[in-house]
């Protein structure tokens, strides 16, 4: 009797995990490589109505953000029991301090009585807005 010793190959397809690992971690690599060449730049508007609507956002939200800088700022330096007075001059100001805008008057005066009714500033402050 012959004995042959019979050798069985199993293929436990342990090549092809590691072949797909590779290819997750490289592309996981030149994602990240990407993101720090870029730092989050932003290369171009897709649309120019686009970027000037956002541009138009962004000033006005900045122009109300100045409004209520300029009130809290009044209502600190106000001494107790007194109102405190917020001008337009003062909304102006914080707008080219903060954020670099040259604000027309009747803009920041707009944006200080939106602001002075939405803080209920009627209570403690005065205003020249509504003039």
């Amino acid at each position: 009797m012959d004995m042959t010793t019979t050798r069985r190959v199993v293929k436990t397809g342990w090549m092809s995990h590691d072949l797909g690992g590779l290819l997750f971690v490289a592309l996981g690599l030149l994602l990240v490589a990407a993101g720090y060449l870029w730092r989050g730049r932003v290369l171009r508007p897709l649309s120019a109505k686009r970027a000037q609507a956002a541009v138009t956002r962004d000033r006005s939200r900045n122009l109300l953000r100045s409004a209520d800088m300029a009130i809290a700022e009044a209502r600190r330096r106000a001494a107790r029991g007194e109102p405190a007075i917020v001008t337009v001059g003062d909304v102006t100001r914080v707008a080219c301090r903060h954020y670099g805008h040259l604000v027309e008057r009747e803009e920041a005066a707009a944006a200080l009585r939106r602001r002075f009714e939405a803080a209920d500033c009627r209570v403690d402050c005065m205003t020249d807005a509504f003039d």
